[in-house]
């Protein structure tokens, strides 16, 4: 049985305000999460000064502002990064960042992190996709908007450039925020890993918990899920974001859903249930006074409860066959 992992995505949800990241982190040590992830941009190099946002971004904060300004406002400096990550050792929680611009994957690199998580965004960007492969070991690569041509464009970049397969997760992922159910497409993940041979996993914008636990359940080996303090929180991501004790709840759902499934695949008892089997399983029995000598038949011998005599199994067996003793009623055949 693997250990599913879990990715609590802080994004930007920390509004630009340090002490508000800090309070992300202790949601997410908290809820038992692998990773907290943030994100480390210069918005400069990754928006142009026009660069409309997104309808979801628009219906969240208003369209007064250009989606630059609104990144600018929420940039992590490199001191707040050394404190979020020293916070991070002492509470006990991974830290990790996705790069959104060349400058940024470097400087993740220099801190050494050695696991890159790359945004839907960038499964277009050719050099992006270069410097991952060539300075991360461990790449998971989220597939949101994308064909599976391009998915599998991606993924032959990553592997020229040197990353291993087997070092490479892919996530299934769709960008709506919050994604309609009916757009969710699960089976797309398992899809993925047919195709390619690889690990896959999903990355959630959905409402709720139960679309990343059945992803479990489908097989995904990593999930990622937004998380905030209030949804009511003024920022883009915040409103399609699980709160604290939402996060909690699907933390604990989906380790019961490991157990659940399991590793051996094979249908036989568990020893939680062996000690029912006589109690509710039946037996052949005398429904009838039966005198030694006397012939079982359907007249004088029936099924019930406990199962520790013949096994009805034996039915045909047991008819036409001669008593060996005398037989009270609700007694066990023998023979």
């Amino acid at each position: 049985m693997k250990k599913t992992l879990i990715i609590a995505e802080a994004g930007v949800n920390h509004n630009g305000d340090l002490k508000l990241a800090k309070k992300l982190i202790d949601v997410a040590a908290g809820a038992g999460v692998d990773y907290v992830k943030f994100q480390t941009f210069k918005a400069e190099k990754l928006v142009t000064k026009v660069a409309k946002k997104a309808t979801y971004q628009n219906a969240s904060i208003g369209d007064d502002e250009s989606q630059f300004e609104m990144l600018k406002k929420l940039e992590l400096n490199v001191d707040q990064h050394n404190e979020l990550i020293l916070y991070c050792k002492q509470k006990n929680i991974k830290f990790l960042s996705t790069a959104f611009d060349l400058e940024s994957m470097d400087y993740l690199s220099t801190l050494g992190i050695v696991l890159a998580k790359i945004p839907s965004g960038e499964i277009t960007n050719l050099p992006y996709l270069k410097k991952v492969a060539k300075l991360f070991p461990n790449i998971i690569l989220s597939t949101g908007m994308a064909s599976l041509q391009e998915v599998k464009s991606a993924y032959k970049v990553l592997i020229d450039n040197g990353a291993l397969h087997d070092n490479i997760v892919i996530l299934h992922c769709n960008t709506e925020y919050p994604t309609p159910m009916e757009d969710v497409n699960l089976l797309a993940m398992n899809h993925i890993k047919k195709e390619l041979g690889i690990n896959v996993g999903y990355s959630d914008h959905t409402l709720g918990i139960e679309v990343p636990i059945a992803a479990v359940a489908l097989g995904a080996c990593v999930i990622e899920k937004h998380f905030t303090l209030d949804r009511t929180l003024p920022g883009p991501d915040h409103a399609a974001s699980l709160e604290p004790n939402e996060l909690k709840a699907m933390v604990k759902a989906i380790r019961n859903i490991e157990k659940a499934i399991g590793s051996s695949g094979l249908k036989e008892p568990s020893a939680s249930e062996a000690k029912n089997k006589f109690i509710v399983r039946k037996s052949i029995v005398a429904i009838t006074f039966i005198k030694k000598g006397g012939i079982f038949t359907e007249e004088n011998i029936g099924i019930k409860r406990p199962g520790t005599g013949v096994s009805p199994m034996k039915w045909d067996e047991v008819i036409g066959k001669i008593a060996i003793k005398d037989f009270e009623e609700d007694e066990l055949i023998r023979l």
